[in-house]
């Protein structure tokens, strides 16, 4: 009797302070069948180190998360629409590839500000991150609607707009792996699912509204439903793990040992400098290659964002019981094999089953990419970092790779260089499936399974 009041003395001492539990359930190899962490009825939140995969709370952050999708990937798919507007009246005077740059410099800083954004969520900074860049976002946006020159459009639709999504992306990603373990992929690909919603929804309204209100409200109107949006992650995110002590380095230094990570980013960099080049020159190609009327060509940016819903949901659903990284050769296979049939489209039909194949496959690609960086990172405490490194080298190809497109396209349109530029983007993310491939192998070598 005494061995056994021990025994249960420490087990209390054990669970002081952390989250009262019934003595039947808190026997040592007994799982309870529900999810006591996590009980709705109750108001105590689980100790850091039992993730609740689950609860209001939880899925509050994976609500949150997709509104900054909306705020970020969903302007950055929407671009299209911005391109083809300034190609043929605001900057018609300046060629494709330079228009491009303003796009590309916000994808590309959405990366590129992440190896700072990373450390600094690690550190614990997330809401100072998260209140900066939602500014910035809606702040350009605003400024956007003023601009007459193309300076002007680059300095706020470029580099504000572009530090604002830096700031908030990377932390929208990596917090929802403190609230989801089984359910993580899941949780990443519905919050995704605002980045192709707003792409669907923002082409139709801007399209709408510049011809009746013209360039500077239709964009104020964008902007004003970006500062709506941006008050649900403002108002509800927050981080459940406290920052982890010790001095933070921007890099992890363990990274460059690890081959399955290594390979995948390298992936990553042929992935993105080519993954956008249907939806920047979608429009463009439309009207002078496939026979779409100059009013229907905005909604193929409308349509390959509708393809990418499905692309950000299902593919993830799949990935907790078959492997993100599994799910992105499947993707980024299928991504492939659709650019190189870009070539075939010759009409109107053609082009929209095109754009709605290539944004489901598309989009696969870009919401596994969070969840496969988690799955390959042995510490779950350096996840920010890991995608910070991550993101930089897949921003500096994102900046490089729609103007690199747009050179060899070239600048009339009528003696648009389109094989060469098709063959570019299909080639690019050819070199990216095999080396997704190579790191499957690696972690195959390294955990033993596939």
């Amino acid at each position: 009797m005494k061995e056994k009041d021990s025994t249960s003395a420490s087990d209390s001492d054990r669970t002081d302070g952390e989250i009262s539990i019934p003595n039947d359930q808190n026997i040592a190899g007994f799982k309870p069948s529900h999810n006591t962490e996590t009980d709705p009825a109750s108001n105590v939140d689980p100790p850091p180190d039992v993730v609740p995969d689950g609860g209001l709370t939880a899925w509050l952050q994976v609500l949150g998360s997709t509104a900054i999708l909306v705020n970020t990937w969903g302007l950055i798919n929407t671009f299209g629409v911005f391109q083809a507007y300034y190609e043929t009246t605001l900057l018609s005077s300046h060629p494709p590839s330079s228009i491009s740059w303003i796009g590309s410099t916000q994808a590309a800083l959405l990366f590129l500000v992440g190896v700072f954004a990373g450390p600094l969520y690690d550190a614990g900074y997330f809401r100072h991150l998260l209140i900066t860049g939602m500014f910035l976002i809606v702040f350009g946006q605003f400024m956007t609607s003023l601009c007459t020159e193309y300076w002007q459009v680059l300095l706020a639709q470029g580099f504000c707009m572009g530090s604002g999504m830096g700031m908030t992306f990377l932390p929208s990603a990596a917090i929802l792996s403190q609230y989801f373990a089984r359910h993580r992929a899941l949780a990443l690909g519905i919050a995704s699912a605002g980045s192709p919603v707003a792409g669907t929804v923002f082409p139709i309204i801007f399209s709408k509204l510049e011809k009746s209100l013209g360039f500077g409200w239709a964009t104020r109107v964008i902007a004003f439903i970006l500062l709506g949006m941006s008050v649900i992650p403002v108002a509800f995110m927050k981080t459940r793990v406290p920052p982890h002590k010790g001095k933070k380095s921007l890099v992890d230094k363990s990274l460059f040992k690890d081959g399955p990570y290594l390979s995948f980013t390298a992936g990553g960099f042929f992935a993105f400098l080519t993954l956008y080049v249907p939806f920047f020159y979608i429009t463009l190609y439309g009207t002078s290659q496939a026979s779409v009327t100059e009013s229907f060509a905005p909604y193929l940016v409308t349509l390959v964002n509708a393809g990418s819903i499905f692309g950000r949901i299902i593919p993830n659903a799949l990935a907790d019981r078959f492997g993100c990284l599994n799910l992105m050769l499947v993707c980024m296979s299928g991504s492939a094999i659709l650019v190189f049939g870009w070539l075939g489209v010759k009409n109107l039909a053609g082009s929209v089953v095109f754009v709605l194949l290539y944004g489901a496959f598309s989009g696969g690609v870009v919401s596994l990419t969070p969840s496969v960086v988690v799955e390959l990172s042995p510490d779950l405490s350096r996840v920010g970092t890991r995608m910070g490194f991550g993101f930089i080298v897949s921003g500096t190809a994102v900046l490089i790779g729609t103007p690199i497109a747009g050179a060899v396209l070239g600048g009339e349109s009528a003696n648009a260089r389109w094989v060469p530029t098709v063959l570019y983007a299909a080639c690019g993310l050819l070199i990216a499936t095999f080396l997704y491939s190579t790191a499957r192998f690696l972690q195959y070598r390294k955990k033993g399974g596939w």
